[in-house]
């Protein structure tokens, strides 16, 4: 029995609690138990950041991190240098919540030295009203000042107004596939376009890294939909992971009041949103749609009456922490933390087998989580005045 549909009250007291960070232990699908936390050190890798959204290794260590006002910026292997902004990039909508968002690295690049960023725009001239996310690859010259040949690889149809829930998390595959996570853009009138197959809003879409639709995507046949849509019925992806061994995408979204998921994604597959959802509205918190329907798949995991605002997520497999190997790590705003979910091995999709926050002491909003080449993390901050916090094994005592 759904205990919020049998007494409507317990709707009220979620909405008192949606904002308030939880503890594992009242969470409904986590079960109880014993984790033995390997120890770790915190240090500041970076500094002087400002809204940054995402960030991406190159080959040699520096490290790429774009800013939502429009920048794309190089820290250095040691994190003590940051460069000036890069040129070259196109003219960006920055707002309350778009902008420069994603950037990743082509695992080709030492040869073709191309990366690739999201990002929202104007839908023709910038006098138009409404804005879309779009998707740029370009050349990243050897000094690493400029970008060239750029060209936009994908955007959004339609073209919205409102200015949130935009998703547009970036994900690289080694077979030369690209994916990109798209939001619902928020308001009531506009969510219903994620079960829309003519929208793009709500939707994982998958390309090819020059821009083409692969002819095996799930509705690249199908009269009436958008070809490049790889999975529907999203609310606020802001997370997405491409698994280098299986090349499974692996997707984090944002849910209302509660309801925040993660999930395994499966091509053509429904994930319920606005019909079927564990979140509420925010000012009320009155249900949306049902907690499960016929064909459309339960999340993997959901955090729920309170919301912990899930951003980017990984599947560790450094040496660092060899305790953590194949878990996922989530990062959180509202949470200030990074989830750690266990998962089981031999089953697909996976269940999840416990999960606990980690890191809250640093007391910071996680925009994106990386894994470093020498497995340490990486953790992004939010806000004006951001950094990168690198996590660490503890060195050897004497």
């Amino acid at each position: 029995m759904n205990l919020f549909r049998r007494y409507p009250a317990a709707w009220t007291m979620a909405a008192l609690l949606a904002c308030q960070p939880l503890a594992a232990s009242v969470l409904e699908d986590a079960s109880s138990a014993e984790v033995d936390f390997p120890s770790f050190e915190s240090s500041t890798f970076a500094v002087g950041l400002e809204s940054p959204w995402g960030l991406a290794f190159l080959p040699d260590g520096r490290v790429l991190v774009s800013e939502r006002p429009g920048r794309l910026r190089i820290i250095s292997a040691d994190g003590t240098r940051l460069s000036r902004p890069i040129r070259g990039l196109p003219r960006i909508l920055h707002g309350d919540h778009g902008g420069l968002l994603d950037v990743a690295v082509d695992p080709d690049f030492e040869s073709n030295r191309l990366i690739y960023f999201s990002y929202t725009k104007r839908p023709g001239g910038f006098r138009q009203r409404g804005s879309r996310l779009a998707v740029a690859r370009a050349r990243l010259n050897e000094k690493a000042t400029r970008i060239s040949g750029l060209r936009v690889l994908f955007h959004q149809t339609p073209s919205v107004d409102v200015d949130e829930n935009l998703g547009g998390r970036l994900g690289l595959a080694a077979d030369g596939h690209l994916f990109l996570t798209i939001g619902d853009r928020f308001t009531p009138q506009q969510r219903v376009r994620a079960q829309d197959l003519a929208s793009h809003q709500g939707k994982t879409v998958r390309i090819r890294t020059d821009g083409a639709v692969p002819a095996d995507n799930p509705f690249a046949n199908q009269s009436g939909a958008l070809p490049e849509i790889w999975s529907l019925g999203h609310r606020n992806p802001q997370g997405a992971f491409v698994d280098p061994r299986t090349g499974a995408l692996w997707v984090a979204e944002h849910g209302p009041a509660g309801g925040d998921e993660v999930n395994l994604i499966e091509p053509g597959a429904n994930y319920g949103w606005p019909l079927a959802t564990f979140g509420c509205e925010y000012d009320t918190c009155e249900p949306i749609g049902e907690t499960s329907l016929p064909g459309m798949e339960a999340p993997l995991t959901w955090w729920g009456p309170g919301s912990i605002a899930p951003t980017n997520l990984i599947r560790y497999d450094g040496n660092q922490f060899p305790e953590w190997q194949g878990n996922l790590l989530v990062g959180a705003l509202a949470g200030r933390a990074v989830w750690r979910l266990e998962l089981t091995v031999d089953e697909r999709p996976p269940r999840v087998l416990a999960r606990e926050p980690l890191f809250g002491d640093l007391g910071e909003r996680i925009r994106d989580i990386r894994q470093g080449p020498d497995g340490s993390l990486y953790l992004l901050t939010d806000g004006g005045e951001a950094r990168i916090v690198r996590i660490t094994k503890p060195a050897p005592g004497p």
